[in-house]
């Protein structure tokens, strides 16, 4: 009799040991996406900045002519693929930018912003603006729920 309860006891606790262990299989798989997925978005993120300040230094006019508005990323990103979308705006006016990145796994990270044309030859132009802008107010505006302030 004491053999039998010792047999059942050996096969519970191999099937708790194989349920633990497929847990703990589950959990690094997943741990290990997850990294992987972090680090695309780092990667993407980079990518996206990189874009961007591009755009800024060329100006959101001349960077289509200059630069290709879509394909691969280089080394060692060559398996994200990049997006640039500029919409033109009159004369003088900040233009609306899209930067899409794609990675390796299809998942898509974009970034939007307005750049404004360089006006003239001026290698750095003054890009203040007229007026000061009060960030704080306009901190304090949005946390209170009220109008946003100049």
């Amino acid at each position: 009799m004491r053999r039998g309860f010792a047999l059942i006891e050996v096969v519970i606790a191999g099937i708790v040991l194989a349920i633990g262990l497929s847990a703990v299989v589950s959990v690094a798989a997943r741990a290990l996406a997850d990294q992987q997925r972090g680090e695309h978005a780092v990667a993407a993120a980079a990518l996206l900045d990189g874009l961007l300040g591009q755009v800024l230094v060329d100006g959101p006019i001349d960077y289509p002519r200059l630069h290709g508005t879509n394909g691969r990323c280089p080394d060692p990103w060559e398996d994200f693929e990049y997006e640039i979308r500029i919409e033109e705006a009159n004369p003088g006016d900040a233009c609306d930018v899209l930067a899409i990145v794609r990675d390796p796994t299809g998942r898509e990270y974009r970034c939007a912003t307005r750049i404004a044309p360089r006006m003239g030859d001026e290698p750095n132009p003054d890009r203040q603006p007229p007026e000061p802008v009060d960030r704080e107010g306009q901190w304090a505006a949005k946390r209170s729920g009220g109008a946003r302030a100049p």
